[in-house]
């Protein structure tokens, strides 16, 4: 990855972080003000109490702080502490409508007058508003207190209290959405990014493979345009020998990206019949036979698996052993792989170990993916688009096995492939 992407990305990664600090800052500023409008409407309630008793002309000399009058045995519900019960119906509904008017409470309350002795509501009132849902039938609860008290049950604070925080709550969603849009903007801006890089990356390397040997056919074809080539055999068979090297290898280039391309259009779709992994390795050594006179390689086989029948796509599973074999091959100055076969647990494992250079650690994960190349400086190991591992990978796939490669550097890689049965 380029020092551009990577800046792109430490850019995304602290605009994450900023908008996830905002995004916890927003819900805990929420959480704050909701416990405020919480306080508020106590303070609301206490103080239209205190206008209740001096309506009804309840001293409340005999104590000094209102709240020891009022007990709440939770966020709905207040027991307010009276001397009287003599305190009709009506009187207590207008007087209470009236104080919570005052107090700019807006919610529906059911009251009732307890009478300590009796163990009783002589009564109950429900005090709509309209701002509340609707009534519901509700029981006040019977607390036991000992002394004569008016109850106050709020079924709907909470909703009310929400609907006082409205303009918060909007301007946090909006917030919220527009952090959002702004996060999938980043994350859009970066992918595409990225895959500008690949395609500017991709292209590159394919002006840079097909050009060195379209400059050496070129070449090539005025040398054998010389009338005097015809006099020089050996020459000539030299010659025209470079110009079929590198034609097949440009056919080879054309038909692996020409191959990725469709697999990429569409699913593979695997036309299988039985296959003898044996006999199909041999194949694949045998089309790279030309590689292996000129790297001057061995390849030994210990082709130790029982049971090697499998159903699978022949031209596909060839496809798979002549990518790894040849990647073993370029890879190594002095080629001396080993393919082994074994079985285990209802699966044929596949294993192609070269002494070449091996890979780094931090490449292991990479080399599948498509259009990767491990990098050697400034320079690419070896010439290739970085395709035949991504193509192998999807292959063995489709197959519904497993690829795998262990490497140690300066000592060599091993390739596993493990296909069902």
């Amino acid at each position: 990855m380029t020092l551009r992407s990577r800046t792109i990305r430490l850019g995304i990664l602290i605009s994450t972080i900023i908008i996830a600090a905002i995004v916890i800052f927003q819900l805990v500023w929420l959480n704050k003000v909701y416990h405020f409008e919480q306080k508020q409407f106590n303070h609301g309630i206490a103080r239209a109490i205190r206008g209740f008793y001096e309506d009804i002309n309840e001293s409340v000399q005999q104590s000094n702080n209102l709240n020891e009058l009022i007990t709440s045995p939770d966020d709905q519900t207040f027991y307010v502490r009276i001397n009287r019960n003599n305190i009709d119906q009506d009187t207590t509904k207008v007087y209470l409508q009236s104080e919570f008017e005052d107090e700019d409470i807006f919610t529906d309350c059911y009251a009732g007058l307890y009478d300590a002795r009796k163990r009783q509501y002589l009564y109950t009132s429900y005090l709509p508003s309209a701002t509340a849902a609707k009534k519901q039938d509700v029981t006040l609860k019977i607390p036991g207190l000992p002394y004569n008290h008016l109850t106050l049950y709020f079924p709907h604070r909470k909703q009310y209290i929400l609907s006082l925080m409205n303009i918060w709550i909007i301007s946090s969603i909006v917030l919220l959405i527009v952090l959002l849009l702004f996060s999938g903007s980043l994350y859009y801006f970066y992918r595409q990014k990225f895959l500008n890089e690949i395609q500017t990356d991709f292209v590159n390397n394919f002006t840079h493979e097909f050009k060195t040997p379209v400059s050496v056919i070129n070449l090539a074809a005025e040398v054998l345009s010389q009338p005097s080539i015809r006099e020089k055999p050996e020459k000539l068979a030299t010659y025209a020998a470079i110009v079929q090297y590198q034609g097949k290898y440009l056919q080879d280039q054309i038909e692996r990206l020409l191959r990725h391309a469709y697999s990429e259009s569409r699913s593979l779709v695997l036309q299988k019949e039985k296959v003898d992994l044996h006999v199909l390795i041999h194949e694949a050594i045998s089309n790279l036979r030309p590689l292996v006179h000129e790297k001057n390689a061995e390849i030994r086989c210990h082709l130790n698996a029982i049971h090697y029948a499998l159903l699978a796509d022949k031209g596909y599973l060839l496809i798979v052993l002549t990518n790894v074999l040849e990647n073993a091959l370029k890879y190594t100055k002095v080629p001396d792989i080993i393919v082994s076969t074994t079985n285990l647990n209802g699966n044929v494992f596949v294993s192609v170990k070269d002494n070449g250079k091996g890979i780094e650690k931090k490449y292991l994960n990479k080399v599948f993916k498509k259009f990767y190349r491990i990098p050697n400086g400034n320079q690419v190991a070896t010439r290739g688009f970085g395709l035949g591992l991504a193509f192998v990978r999807k292959i063995v796939t489709a197959h519904k096995g497993k690829i795998s490669v262990e490497s140690t550097p300066g000592q060599g890689s091993e390739f596993h492939i493990s296909l069902p049965l």
